[in-house]
This record gives structure tokens, sequence and C-alpha cells, in this order.
């Protein structure tokens, strides 16, 4: 049997390149901030959650706003990163198209007030900023260990 071009992990060893580990550690990491969302005590005010909206008064580690769809955000684009880990293409589309998204959520944070209804998802100043940095290093690794790849598989 031979190993399937899809999945190079697949009956074949399959040795993770740098972008490919850089998209599964981070995409382990959201998860990880989303599980952590919805534990008391890392999540302080956490009776205080709501499923979505401003006036979510649960701080994750105190500092960050967050609500349960915050949370469910955090663990899809998580998963979305341990899923598209696992090639190098799908990898830099994680980190640059995530980059993105993260610079489009850190304008909206911005643009927003952030008492009103449409901070639904819901994010503070420490959010809006922490968004900002997120956005710039996903981009900047997606080109910087992408930079060599060219749209097909690297073999190993």
């Amino acid at each position: 049997m031979s190993a399937s071009s899809a999945h190079p992990g697949v009956g074949a060893s399959h040795h993770r390149t740098p972008i490919e580990l850089t998209a599964l550690v981070s995409g382990g990491i959201f998860a990880l901030v989303g599980i952590l969302g919805f534990i008391p005590g890392v999540t302080t005010n956490y009776s205080q959650m709501a499923f979505a909206g401003h006036d979510s008064g649960a701080l994750l580690l105190g500092v960050f706003q967050v609500s349960i769809l915050h949370n469910i955000v955090h663990l899809l684009f998580g998963a979305a990163g341990l899923i598209m880990g696992r090639t190098a293409v799908q990898s830099r589309y994680f980190l640059l198209g995530g980059g993105v998204l993260y610079l489009v959520i850190w304008l909206y944070g911005l643009l927003i007030d952030q008492a009103s209804a449409a901070n639904f998802i819901p994010v503070n100043t420490a959010d809006n900023w922490l968004h900002a940095v997120l956005g710039v290093a996903m981009i900047v690794l997606g080109f910087v260990l992408g930079r060599n790849e060219t749209g097909t598989e690297r073999r190993i």
C-alpha cells in the first residue's frame, strides 16, 4: 500500500515542517484557550458569563472578556489549526487567513462601541490588542515559514 497524497502521515513517515508545527501548536493553544474559558477560577466572574454580548462579565485570566460564543470560536479556530496543520500548504493558509481574520476582528473591536449590541463576541481593550498582535504574528509566520511552499505538498 502506498501513502495517500492527501494524508502524508498515513502509511509513511512524515516529518513535520516548521510551518506545520507552528499551525499545530497555535491550533492547540487556541483550543486550550477555548477550554480554559469554561473553567471557573481560570475565568473570573464565571457566573456572569453570557452566551454572547457585551454584558458578559466573565474574564479569562481576569483580563480578556469572554462569553460562551467567544469560547466556542476559540475551540473552532483551534480545531481548524489542528486539522490544517497536517500539511504545509494548509498550515500556510491557516496562518495567513487566521492572521487576516484576527486583524479584521481587531479593527472591528476598535471601531465599535464596546457597550453596544455590536459587541456581540464580546471584546474589550485587552482582547483588541491581543487580536492585533496575533494577527500580525500569524501573517508574519505564514509568510516567513511558508515562503518555500508552492502549492504542492513537499515530500520528505
